[in-house]
């Protein structure tokens, strides 16, 4: 079954109805960003989180050392990867990652495939805009035997095109189940999730 993932996640009311809901992952941004949140409010909020949800650090071009301090100290499970890092930087992180993969327009599969054979780590999150909300042409990443999270532009609409295309690892939603920037709307939250796990019953 894919994995449903909520992202930017910036606040305590918002981290705890999501929950409701039973996520597989939560989204923490600590890149620059208006969804930005700061290692002790996350850290405040894993505390509360149930046990079986993992959570997920985003950083972009971050000093090392200070990627692995803010995994330790608020405890994100897994720590996802947005800018120019290298296979090398990857390698030294404490912890599971996830290396976000640009999509431009004029990508096709073979150009995709090269741009994942850069890098060996435990995911792939193709996103085209990271965070902007903006859609790629999914039909470049069917096939691909990978364990691929697809981002940009994903609502409880067209959710099911994406999973009967793709069979992704997983999908990662931020602005398409907001209410305004940064804050998540209950109802989006439950009829994305919904949709995900409609698709395998």
């Amino acid at each position: 079954m894919t994995k449903i993932k909520i992202c930017g996640i910036t606040n305590i009311n918002d981290a705890l109805m999501v929950t409701e809901f039973e996520p597989d992952a939560m989204g923490f941004v600590f890149a620059p960003s208006k969804r930005k949140i700061s290692p002790e409010t996350a850290r405040e909020i894993i505390k509360r989180l149930p046990l079986f949800i993992t959570t997920v650090g985003v950083f972009m071009d971050t000093d090392i050392a200070e990627v692995n301090n803010i995994a330790e100290y608020t405890r994100i499970d897994v720590v996802q990867l947005h800018g120019s890092e290298t296979q090398g930087y990857c390698e030294r992180i404490k912890r599971r990652v996830i290396k976000r993969i640009s999509i431009c327009d004029e990508d096709k599969t073979e150009t995709l495939i090269m741009k994942l054979g850069k890098y060996h780590v435990d995911a792939y999150l193709l996103d085209p805009g990271s965070g902007s909300g903006k859609i790629f042409n999914w039909q470049i990443a069917a096939g691909i035997d990978l364990p691929l999270i697809i981002a940009g532009g994903l609502t409880p609409e067209n959710i099911k095109d994406v999973i009967k295309l793709i069979k992704p690892y997983g999908v990662d939603v931020s602005s398409g189940v907001e209410q305004t920037m940064g804050l998540k709307d209950k109802e989006k939250v439950k009829k994305f999730i919904e949709a995900v796990r409609s698709c395998y019953q």
